[in-house]
């Protein structure tokens, strides 16, 4: 829930910086803006900036490209400094929840509670059971700064972090509602990292970033075929049929690559929604959908059904998104959409965000 206008998504991935606005109509919502540039590798690993004035351009670049004017934005963090954790506690007035919040977190949270950025959802009240549950959320502070300083840098001004996987969750709820009876998840896979979040009965019930993504596809196919790292990432994406690409003809060692990239891939998954299973009492899950760049590779979504033994679908971030820019860049958009959750997820943050207790 906000008020105001829609904040401009700035996604700052390990691979590229993805920016959209978008604006409300009486039909919906529509991109009006969008800006893509790559980051040479390296710039941004594990998470961590490597290159300040590297990301810095490409913020300027991207703004600049897409012709957005708008300086207030949202970014998010993800990787090791966030924790994320369903917790359990007695129910209480907002302002006595407020008062215990960092008491609370320093039982679940294992860095030092002056060193995160603590905040907190209320997912359920349970009054028979005189109880709530709540999804407590910890960032460390100097990462959440270091997004910050490199959007201020670039002359934005960074009103919202949020966390990746709850942008996808977001833009998911306002494309095809979260069910309140089932259980499904949520994956996105990005280039270094894989965002998975289980929704049980329209909550998060689960979440876990999984150290893996397209990067290690793209790695093992320079490694095995003597290529530049431009032309394996050409090979895989002429594999995963980009439209860019439907000259080129990757070899058969390729697609070998892909397919056991993508199993381990997909087993890494697997640990995760076993582990979720064993521990939750939740219901099954009935349902994966998937997205991110790596989404584009079929063998990726049938290597997650092969090992789920649930159906799996590619979720488009812009499925339910009209486009209204006329001067927009469509063939850049249609290249890279796969890869818009996280930014499309923030593009939905408004100017006063309010607090659902």
């Amino acid at each position: 829930m906000g008020e105001g206008r829609n904040l401009v998504g700035v996604d700052i991935g390990s691979a590229s910086v993805k920016v959209c606005q978008v604006k409300e109509t009486r039909r919906g919502l529509s991109l009006v803006r969008f800006g893509y540039v790559p980051l040479a590798p390296q710039v941004i690993a594990d998470g961590q900036v490597m290159d300040q004035g590297a990301v810095t351009a490409a913020l300027h670049k991207a703004f600049a490209e897409a012709k957005i004017r708008q300086r207030e934005c949202a970014l998010s963090v993800s990787g090791q400094s966030v924790i994320i954790r369903k917790i359990v506690v007695p129910i209480m007035t907002p302002q006595e929840l407020d008062e215990q919040i960092q008491w609370e977190a320093e039982q679940h949270i294992p860095f030092d509670i002056r060193d995160v950025h603590v905040d907190y959802q209320v997912l359920r009240r349970r009054p028979e059971a005189s109880q709530m549950d709540l999804l407590l959320v910890a960032a460390k502070r100097d990462q959440i700064e270091d997004y910050a300083q490199l959007a201020r840098a670039a002359k934005l001004k960074p009103l919202v972090c949020d966390i990746d996987a709850f942008t996808v969750q977001n833009l998911f709820e306002y494309s095809r509602g979260l069910p309140v009876d089932r259980t499904v998840a949520i994956l996105n896979v990005g280039a270094s990292l894989s965002s998975l979040n289980i929704v049980a009965n329209g909550v998060s019930a689960f979440t876990r970033e999984i150290a893996n993504g397209g990067n290690a596809i793209t790695e093992e196919i320079q490694k095995q075929l003597g290529v530049s790292h431009e032309q394996a990432e050409a090979l895989k994406c002429a594999a995963g049929g980009a439209p860019e690409y439907r000259t080129t003809t990757p070899p058969p060692q390729v697609f070998a690559v892909i397919d056991g990239v993508t199993s381990a891939i997909a087993a890494e998954i697997q640990r995760s929604l076993d582990f979720y299973l064993a521990t939750s009492g939740e219901g099954e899950i009935e349902r994966i959908f998937v997205t991110g760049g790596t989404a584009n590779l079929g063998s990726l979504i049938q290597a997650i059904e092969r090992r789920a033994r649930v159906p799996v679908e590619a979720f488009s971030p812009m499925e339910k998104i009209a486009i209204e820019a006329k001067d927009l860049r469509r063939d850049l958009l249609e290249r890279h959409q796969a890869e818009l959750s996280v930014a499309l997820g923030l593009s939905l943050r408004k100017e006063k965000e309010a607090r659902a207790a």
